[in-house]
């Protein structure tokens, strides 16, 4: 297919000579119109018609640019004020969203998080800057409108306490956060005392400590939770109630009254220090324990006020955050009403510019008129240069690329120059579709080198399966090392059961024992009961001798009055000074049974003394038989630990099996991608063949038609 410029023949009329025949009145078309244009009659230019042409250019030039520039000012103006309108949406749409920020912020600075406290002073800040920016202007924004300046004072209204209660919440930032870590401890500690206590109380259960005893350590148990639980309460509700912080401060107390009565013995909870050896280790673990957790809620407690302040500051910001909302939604609505009056004047100016520039045309256009009938002769003379070169490019037209155009003085010299130039790059151009053309080669020569490329990834998925197989060949043998580790472990177990006979004997020998000590310290329980209710019968007597002490220091205040009141001869006096001593004798038969009462306790005590004793070598024989235990528990931990050795070879070849499960895994991974990858490199392949068949084929046609020499 022949390469064709465009043929100037308007008639596809033959050609003569291998040249296009052209008519010199069809190639005029263009000066026709402009004669034309030439031979209509001109107006004069409105209101500057009767100036000379170049102050008629001067003057609508002049008026047309002063316009456009004023136009360019109001316009300038006009889009300053409608930025300015922008941003001031946009701060009072930005406090809309920092109101609520603050808000939250608040509420989880209050609560402890420290990244709350850095979010809540950023809003605070870019809140201060945006209002501060609206109210008063700012480098780059001037003051909000006087029709704005009432709603941005309400705002002011509504912030100025809310800024006052967030001042207050940052400064006690470090409180706050000492106290999140506090809960935090306390929420960890929890689980520790309640595991220890609950242990403490199946302890004292088993070894029968005494029921009083066994109360105070499940209370202590109940403590644990209900102490969590308020001093959790204090720092996550936004109130604090008095009578959770006071019911914290006394549980903690009560707690710490329980481990000392446990640990020491407490008359007035009239129970015994624990003797239990087990008993007393796991009190001592629940008194570690709680140091830490006493420490925090102490430090909870004497915080109270400063949490106090700041949860209510935060409940007040809350609150307070829907005004400063409503505030802001007023201050956006006003900004969008807000107008510009620049548009109308940069319209006016615009209008008065297009006037000018209209004038500068009809100026332009006499002008032109004249010049066309100047010029009409020199076109003419052209006519002719032009007809000639078009002649010239007939060669050109037919795809001989050999052919230049005469470069001449005439106006139609510097397109012959062009067309020569444009000539050249044309052969150049059919000389590089050429070179294309040899670059097919290379491309199928790249095709097979895809070609190669797979048949690699072909022997590739070959080695993998390989592998494949390997991995398992290997897994097989690991299971088989599992199940010579299970044998063996079978074996060991056997010796571990007979172990665990022995050890159970043992035992059983340790709880005969251990009986005996449970009936001695059963007997030691009922005189020390007798010793309680003696103790009782004290008490009451004591309360007696109260009363009778009461009554004598009334009679004797009635008869220091009498005696006052008669003077010397108060025979008052001598009634009361019997009632006296009959009120003492009474005292001293109180005393004397106080006496017996003693002598009983004593007896009783001793009487606890032998039985205690008897109660030691229970404990003696218990220990020795407890020994025994250890031996055969012992054993049974040799037996345990070769259970572990083989449990651990088990693990292993557990390990190697995963080991291989992963290999098969990943080689089937990589097998599954070389396939894929050796069906996309074959249909490369088509694909590529057949663009360049293609490509060869239509540059062959493209060029066929050239004559390059």
């Amino acid at each position: 297919m022949a390469f064709k410029l465009p043929s100037f023949n308007p008639k596809n009329e033959p050609k003569k000579s291998g040249r296009s025949a052209l008519n010199a009145e069809n190639t005029t078309l263009i000066m026709s119109g402009l004669k034309k244009m030439s031979d209509s009659s001109a107006f004069d230019t409105p209101l500057i018609g009767h100036l000379p042409v170049e102050k008629q250019y001067i003057l609508t030039m002049v008026g047309g640019l002063g316009f456009l520039v004023l136009t360019g000012i109001l316009l300038t103006y006009s889009g300053i004020q409608s930025g300015n309108k922008t941003e001031y949406i946009t701060k009072a749409t930005e406090m809309q969203m920092l109101s609520q920020r603050i808000a939250k912020g608040a509420q989880q600075a209050v609560a402890g998080n420290s990244a709350a406290f850095a979010q809540l002073k950023a809003s605070e800040k870019q809140f201060i800057d945006n209002y501060t920016a609206i109210s008063k202007g700012s480098l780059t924004l001037p003051a909000s409108p006087k029709s704005t300046q009432p709603m941005v004072v309400d705002l002011k209204k509504d912030w100025t306490p809310v800024e006052t209660q967030i001042n207050q919440i940052i400064s006690h930032e470090k409180t706050l956060v000492d106290l999140r870590l506090n809960v935090d401890s306390i929420n960890k500690s929890t689980n520790d005392l309640l595991e220890i206590s609950e242990q403490l109380v199946g302890r004292m259960t088993d070894a029968n400590l005494g029921q009083r005893e066994t109360t105070v350590a499940s209370n202590m148990v109940m403590l644990t939770q209900r102490m969590a639980k308020n001093a959790n309460a204090l720092t996550s509700s936004d109130t604090i109630e008095q009578d959770v912080a006071f019911q914290l401060g006394k549980d903690t107390t009560s707690f710490q009254e329980s481990l000392r009565a446990l640990r020491d013995g407490s008359e007035r909870l009239h129970i015994n220090a624990i003797g239990d050896a087990d008993a007393h280790n796991k009190l001592v673990e629940l008194s570690a324990s709680f140091k830490p957790f006493e420490a925090s809620v102490t430090n909870i407690l004497s915080n109270m006020q400063p949490l106090v302040e700041t949860k209510q500051a935060s409940v007040a910001i809350f609150d307070s955050s829907d005004e400063i909302l409503k505030d802001t939604k007023k201050l956006a609505a006003a900004y969008e009403k807000l107008g510009t009056t620049g548009n109308t004047f940069a319209v006016i100016s615009a209008l008065l510019a297009l006037a000018s520039l209209v004038l500068f045309g009809i100026v332009n256009v006499n002008e032109s008129k004249r010049r066309v009938t100047q010029s009409e002769a020199e076109n003419k003379r052209n006519q002719e240069a032009i007809l000639r070169l078009l002649n010239e490019l007939g060669d050109l037209a037919d795809g001989d690329l050999t052919t230049n155009a005469t470069v001449t003085e005439d106006i139609t010299g510097a397109i012959a120059d062009s067309i020569n130039f444009t000539i050249d790059e044309l052969r150049g151009l059919v000389s590089g579709i050429n070179r294309a053309t040899e670059k097919v080669t290379t491309t199928t020569l790249q095709a097979q080198n895809i070609s190669e490329e797979l048949l690699a990834a072909a022997q590739r998925q070959a080695q993998e399966i390989e592998e494949t197989s390997a991995a398992i060949l290997g897994i097989s043998q690991s299971i088989n090392d599992v199940s010579a580790s299970a044998t063996q472990s079978a074996q060991v177990a056997t010796q571990s059961l007979e172990a665990a006979e022995k050890g159970t004997k043992a035992v059983e020998n340790s709880i005969t024992g251990m009986n005996s000590i449970r009936e001695n310290i059963q007997e030691t329980s009922k005189r020390i009961k007798r010793l309680g209710e003696s103790s009782q019968e004290i008490s009451e007597i004591v309360e007696l001798i109260s009363d009778i002490t009461e009554q004598t220091n009334v009679l004797a205040l009635n008869a220091a009055i009498q005696a006052a009141a008669a003077g010397e001869a108060g025979r008052g006096f001598s009634v009361v000074a019997e009632e006296v001593q009959r009120l003492a004798e009474r005292s001293g038969q109180a005393t004397k049974q106080i006496a017996a009462i003693v002598k009983t306790i004593q007896s009783d005590t001793q009487d606890a003394v032998a039985a205690m004793e008897t109660s030691t070598q229970g404990v003696v024989e218990g220990a020795k038989l407890s020994d025994a235990a250890g031996q055969a528990l012992n054993e049974i931990g040799q037996v345990s630990r070769n259970l572990a050795g083989l449990i651990e070879n088990i693990s292993a070849a557990t390990d190697n099996q995963a080991i291989a499960a992963t290999k098969v895994a990943k080689a089937m991974q990589d097998i599954q991608q070389i396939t894929e990858q050796t069906t996309a490199g074959t249909q490369q392949t088509a694909s590529s063949i057949g663009e360049l068949t293609a490509l060869a084929t239509d540059l062959k046609k493209s060029i066929s038609g050239f004559k390059l020499a």
